[in-house]
């Protein structure tokens, strides 16, 4: 049980790092800043054998994609932060009682998780780690240019960073919620005891 799960746990790592090429834009959102559902495959995991494994998935993912970084590890650090924010307690939700009920709160609780926690890495250890690559004026002024409601850090906080968090964890939860019960039935047989049970 502890090998396969090991495997599963390196196997869906890696298949969260080849997701992570797979970037969206959004025009509402400096160009800087694009959507990526690699944090699926985590949530699966987290579902399956628990929180600290769904952590596991966000960490292999963003160690592999630190041998591209561009960011000097910033972005993959604020990667690893914000999809753990989100895993930990949807996974914690789900664990105690299978349902699509508890999949639906812990998607909730997991999306403003993710919201705050980003919030306050972004103020206090991101930004000011970021701007060692690029001044917080030319981060601020890439931002005005999308949003004229962003004007310094804290305002980018509000008008950018939660907002883009918040969607980004609405199209998780609702990917993730679809394609479960098909990827824990075939990618997960037999591997853990976990069912889907929503009814």
């Amino acid at each position: 049980m502890n090998l396969r799960k090991s495997i599963t746990i390196a196997l869906m790592g890696v298949l969260s790092f080849i997701i992570m090429f797979l970037e969206v834009p959004l025009p509402i959102f400096p160009e800087f800043l694009k959507i990526d559902l690699s944090d699926i495959p985590g949530i699966i995991v987290g579902f399956a054998f628990g929180p600290l494994s769904g952590v596991a998935v966000e960490l292999v993912k963003n160690i592999l994609h630190l041998m591209r970084t561009s960011t000097g590890g910033v972005g993959e650090l604020a990667n690893f932060i914000v999809g753990s924010a989100f895993i930990i307690p949807a996974a914690l939700v789900y664990r105690k009682r299978q349902s699509a009920p508890t999949m639906v709160l812990g998607f909730v609780l997991g999306t403003i998780s993710m919201a705050a926690v980003g919030a306050v890495a972004n103020y206090y250890i991101l930004i000011p780690f970021y701007q060692n690559f690029m001044p917080l004026e030319a981060i601020i002024g890439m931002a005005a240019a999308v949003n004229a409601l962003v004007v310094d850090l804290k305002s980018y906080i509000l008008y950018v960073v939660i907002p883009f968090n918040v969607i980004k964890g609405v199209a998780i939860s609702i990917l993730t919620a679809l394609v479960y019960k098909r990827v824990s039935s075939v990618v997960l047989k037999n591997i853990s005891s976990q069912k889907w049970a929503a009814r």
